[in-house]
């Protein structure tokens, strides 16, 4: 498991002698055989700048920054696989913040790259080598064309072009899961964001979030035009946007209007669930998956990083209770970070708060984060930590009937006939 870095110009290296190491939280940590997997198709590796890739003698043990001049390198995972490690190093410049990607450690091992990951979903349908891009060109062209008044589409051009955005890009291909963006203002003031960032954070927010509110008519056009299969679902909240439920008229006249129509696909909300009054006008409306973002089930934890205004993760799990009561296959959108998720007090408090919400999957998210200033952000441990591949599978022990996944899924058979009882009704 030899250590791999990169030089200040970018190319890639793997050591002839140190083994790699990695994180957890803030610790320097060896890793286990069985974290290992090869690097996915689809991942990407990168430069970590301003830092120092840590490496292992394996003869002494003993544990050696690489020279200045190399800096460490991470892999960052397509949908389905979940980092257990960060890559191991030490910052050069303590005040510079790493861009806000997921890294994953990674090794040179058997004459190839590895990295600390557990496949925890299918990874077909979010693969960006499975996204043409002549094609989604072609759908945006399409699209534009057909309705060059709706603003949507245009917002979305860029989104699905610019960005690579796969959501975006699934609108325009007519396939999956799809984007439509309806809001321009949020409730909480996430660390981190990446649509929109305070002028002192430090950050650089990597999307634009969208500057208008759509229309009725937009909305529904962009939905109708997507909801043509069984399968398909479309999605309120995306990175582009700020919180859904905010406009929750908007969507709730969209929706209304959407299935006076049609009842085909799914209509789902990836939302912070904190605006209880208007989830559930929402679910009212005929929502069919919800999909709540949430970093922990422990109160300070929470608001340290979402700093909600107005709301309580007493309202999130509100929220979750209603929707679940109605029919609404719901889940979570779990943002994961190797060294906190795993603490011991995280994964109790997380395993109540699924059984008492009857929550049917945990989407496991990696955490796109500068990990120094979110370690500096949250309260510190409190029990043990137990490590990311254990506490996958105590989730798969204590919660046997709850899906463990990455991204939103079509809800079994059972559910989608309960959907489409409700639909009629």
């Amino acid at each position: 498991m030899y250590l791999v870095y990169a030089d200040e110009q970018g190319n890639v290296y793997d050591h002839s002698e140190l083994y790699g190491l990695a994180r957890s939280g803030d610790m320097i940590v060896e890793m286990l055989e069985e974290e290992l997997i090869p690097l996915p198709e689809g991942a990407t590796l990168v430069g970590l700048p301003n830092t120092r890739a840590v490496g292992m003698n394996p003869k002494t043990g003993e544990m050696l920054p690489l020279p200045e001049g190399s800096q460490a390198v991470g892999a960052l995972l397509p949908q389905g696989f979940t980092r257990l490690c960060l890559p191991g190093y030490v910052k050069t410049d303590k005040s510079y913040k790493l861009p806000l990607f997921g890294y994953s450690a990674v090794v040179w091992k058997d004459g190839g790259f590895y990295v600390a990951a557990d496949l925890t979903d299918d990874p077909e349908q979010w693969n960006p080598l499975n996204c043409d891009r002549e094609d989604v060109e072609a759908g945006v062209g399409s699209l534009t064309a057909k309705y060059p008044e709706n603003r949507l589409y245009g917002h979305l051009s860029n989104c699905a072009l610019g960005y690579e955005c796969l959501t975006s890009s699934n609108t325009f291909l007519g396939r999956w899961e799809g984007a439509v963006p309806v809001s321009y203002s949020c409730n909480a003031g996430c660390f981190g964001c990446i649509s929109e960032q305070p002028d002192d954070s430090g950050f650089v927010s990597p999307q634009t979030r969208m500057n208008f509110r759509p229309t009725v008519n937009e909305i529904s056009e962009v939905m109708l035009e997507h909801l043509k299969t069984p399968q398909s679902i479309i999605s309120f909240g995306q990175g582009c946007e700020g919180e859904p439920s905010t406009q929750a008229k908007l969507i709730i006249e969209a929706i209304r209007e959407v299935r006076s129509i049609t009842d085909m696909g799914y209509i789902n909300i990836n939302t912070n669930a904190g605006l209880s009054d208007h989830i559930r006008g929402i679910v009212d409306a005929g929502l069919d998956l919800m999909r709540v973002s949430t970093i922990s089930a422990l109160d300070d934890h929470y608001n340290a990083y979402y700093k909600p205004r107005g709301y309580t993760l007493a309202n999130v799990e509100k929220s979750l209770k209603y929707a679940a009561s109605q029919g609404v296959y719901t889940s979570i959108n779990y943002l994961i970070f190797p060294g906190v998720t795993d603490r011991e007090e995280e994964i109790e408090a997380m395993v109540e708060f699924v059984r008492r919400t009857d929550l049917k999957l945990i989407q496991m998210r990696n955490l796109n984060i500068d990990p120094e200033s979110y370690l500096e952000l949250i309260p510190p441990a409190q029990g043990e930590i137990l490590g990311m591949k254990t506490m996958l599978e105590i989730f798969r022990e204590e919660l046997p009937d709850v899906v463990i996944g990455s991204y939103t899924h079509v809800p079994p058979a059972d559910l989608a006939r309960a959907k489409q009882r409700r639909v009629k009704i």
